[in-house]
């Protein structure tokens, strides 16, 4: 039996099964799936991402389909907006060009957006909705809960790879970075998070051998 042929982004063929209604560019799938592979709950959910040429203050960001807000869960589709440039101080590049561990991360989190919202009602996606447009207190609990999924589904390293990247590039404005610590998890809430999630896993271990 053949194996299928790696693509010429190095695509692992075993990665291949999580491109199910999927719609991915060429340039950053090996990374894409790579992020969807650590959600195997999302493994028929229709997402496409999306190249777009600016999106105001954020780098991505995940967003249902608005059409398929108002259906059942399993008929929704979402879609994940990728700025096609990742702009610095003074410059600006492509964004399949950052390390290939910062992009995992940076899907990841998006992923762990659409986790979220999967486990809304649709009430509660309009409600969510409303509370993440007027409320800067919102925006922040579900930043850190995008961040939670991520961590919980094993994307811990990488998640922290992507926060350390941010605050820590000379080039990136101050503005931004500011906004990153203010929203988000920082590197040692997610190494913390991470650590507990490892603790659990072997309280249950020990708990399964006896």
């Amino acid at each position: 039996m053949m194996l299928p042929l790696i693509s010429k982004n190095d695509t692992l063929p075993e990665l291949y099964a999580f491109k199910h209604n999927k719609h991915i560019p060429a340039v950053i799938e090996k990374n894409v799936l790579k992020a969807l592979s650590f959600y195997p709950e999302l493994k028929d959910t229709p997402i496409n991402f999306i190249f777009k040429k600016n999106i105001k203050n954020s780098v991505m960001q995940a967003q249902p389909v608005f059409k398929t807000v108002l259906r059942k869960k399993r008929n929704r589709s979402y879609r994940i907006n990728i700025s096609a440039l990742f702009k610095l101080t003074h410059s600006a590049i492509p964004i399949h060009q950052i390390p290939d561990k910062i992009m995992v991360g940076w899907i990841g989190h998006e992923l762990g957006h659409i986790m979220d919202y999967e486990n809304r009602s649709t009430i509660g996606m309009i409600a969510f909705g409303f509370s993440y447009i007027f409320s800067k207190k919102y925006v922040k609990k579900a930043e850190k809960a995008a961040d939670i999924y991520a961590v919980n589904h094993g994307l811990g390293k990488y998640i922290i790879a992507t926060k350390r990247f941010i605050l820590d590039n000379t080039e990136l404005s101050q503005a931004y970075k500011d906004k990153i610590a203010r929203l988000y998890l920082s590197p040692d809430d997610i190494v913390e998070q991470v650590r507990k999630l490892e603790e659990e896993k072997l309280k249950h271990q020990k708990q399964d051998l006896r």
